[in-house]
C-alpha cells in the first residue's frame, strides 16, 4: 500500500511540474552565426524556412517554433548566447538584408508592435 501511495505522489509531482523551462533549449547555441550570415548558401535556407517558403533544418525548425514568442517577449526565455545571436542576426538583417527583414516583419509582426524597438537599437550596429 505504501508503494502505491509513493507512486501516486511521484506521478502527481511529475504531472504538476511545468512542461516549459525558463529558457529555450541551448542545444544550438554553438552555431557559428558569422559563418551563416557571410555565406548565402547557408543563409538563404534559414530565411526560406522561417518564411515557410522552403525546407527547414532541425535548427531552423527550432528557431521558427519560438520566433513569434521570443519577439513578443523580447527574448525573455532566450539564453545569453541566444540574446547575443538574436541581436547579431537582426542587426545584420536590418542593415544588410532589408527585403528579407521586411518579409519577416510582415509575417511575424505585421502591425510592427515589437520590431520597432529592435530596429531602433540595431539599425546602426554592424553585425
Amino acid at each position: 500500500m505504501k508503494l502505491v501511495i509513493i507512486l501516486i505522489v511521484c506521478l502527481a509531482c511529475a504531472y504538476a511540474r511545468p512542461e516549459t523551462s525558463d529558457t529555450y533549449t541551448d542545444k544550438y547555441d554553438g552555431i557559428e552565426l558569422d559563418d551563416i550570415l557571410s555565406n548565402r548558401r547557408l543563409f538563404l535556407p534559414y530565411v526560406q524556412c522561417i518564411l515557410e517558403k522552403g525546407k527547414c533544418s532541425p535548427e531552423g525548425r527550432e528557431l521558427k517554433s519560438h520566433i513569434k514568442e521570443a519577439l513578443e517577449n523580447f527574448c525573455d526565455k532566450c539564453t545569453e548566447a541566444q540574446k547575443r545571436g538574436t541581436q547579431k542576426v537582426i542587426s545584420y538583417l536590418v542593415n544588410n538584408e532589408t527585403e528579407y527583414w521586411n518579409q519577416l516583419v510582415a509575417k511575424y509582426d505585421p502591425n510592427r508592435k515589437y520590431v520597432t524597438k529592435y530596429e531602433k537599437e540595431l539599425r546602426s550596429i554592424k553585425a
